[in-house]
């Protein structure tokens, strides 16, 4: 397994974008975010804690459903900034005056201490991380053993519509490269993680304009792509943008709306009991030590 960095991402770029202050999440995150929380139903571990990460920029309306799925779940909200969290945490606070208020599960907003949360949800945030792996392992340190993961992200063939226009002006590509399911996998495996499971879909939506169109790929990210323009473009070059956008995209057009797909890659995978290497001289942390003695207790020995 590749310890590489993604070679499409400039790390200073994803640094800053990671730093951006929101209080508003994206229309297209919520909705995967909805898609991705159906499939709790067929999950049946109640967590007693879970982490959000980054649920601003993933989706305030699913950090919403996520809180009302487990009333009872202690959460750590994770974010850049301690405001932002916040925002996710009034999000759903209950008013003052409601009796709700005072028996409602605590909301945290900082890192889970590792070992601590059954269910960590990120939701459409991997795909522009610099280090996607060290994000992984920091995911893994802080399930509980048996918790499970729950994430997406971009694929590799979201918005090649855009990606054509920019190659038939000649410019510079207009995003990163993002990574294919069978990649995350990978590294999830490689992390320590078990019986991942990957899955993929394609959205389709359609735009009454060039200037509506670039209004959501604003919103939802960034060209982190090291080879991306260099300084700003001013206002000749946006119009040519847009006018590249409905002349090249015109052909493919629905009722007269320009097209534009998103790959979205949904990941599910569990921590396991770890495993005991044996060898001549072999070192166990103290946590791997406890939870295989608990094992064992449940298990009888």
């Amino acid at each position: 397994m590749t310890t590489e960095l993604p070679p499409t991402i400039d790390p200073p770029a994803a640094a800053r974008w990671a730093q951006l202050r929101t209080t508003t999440s994206p229309w297209l995150h919520e909705e995967v975010a909805r898609r991705m929380e159906d499939r709790l139903q067929w999950i049946k571990l109640q967590p007693q804690a879970w982490a959000h990460w980054e649920p601003v920029r993933g989706g305030l309306e699913a950090h919403a459903k996520l809180t009302a799925r487990y009333p009872n779940s202690e959460c750590y909200v994770v974010e850049a900034h301690a405001e932002q969290a916040q925002v996710a945490i009034q999000s759903v606070a209950k008013p003052w005056w409601s009796p709700g208020r005072w028996s409602a599960a605590a909301q945290h907003a900082q890192l889970p201490p590792d070992g601590s949360v059954q269910m960590l949800w990120a939701n459409m945030l991997l795909h522009s991380a610099a280090d996607p792996q060290a994000l992984i392992a920091q995911w893994h340190r802080a399930l509980a053993v048996d918790g499970f993961l729950m994430f997406s992200c971009l694929g590799p063939d979201t918005v090649q519509e855009l990606r054509g226009v920019y190659q038939a002006q000649g410019w510079p590509l207009p995003g990163h490269q993002f990574t294919d399911m069978h990649d995350w996998g990978d590294m999830l495996v490689h992390a320590g993680f078990a019986e991942p499971v990957m899955d993929m879909e394609r959205i389709r939506l359609t735009y009454e304009s060039p200037a509506r169109l670039l209004q959501d790929l604003r919103e939802v990210g960034r060209n982190l792509h090291p080879q991306r323009f260099a300084g700003l473009r001013g206002r000749q070059w946006r119009a040519q943008l847009e006018q590249a956008l409905a002349t090249q995209l015109a052909d493919a057009a629905e009722n007269g709306r320009l097209p534009l797909t998103f790959e979205l890659i949904y990941g599910h995978a569990l921590k396991p009991q770890p495993k005991l290497r044996v060898s001549a001289h072999s070192a166990v942390s103290l946590r791997d030590m406890r939870d295989m003695l608990q094992r064992g207790k449940q298990g009888g020995v």
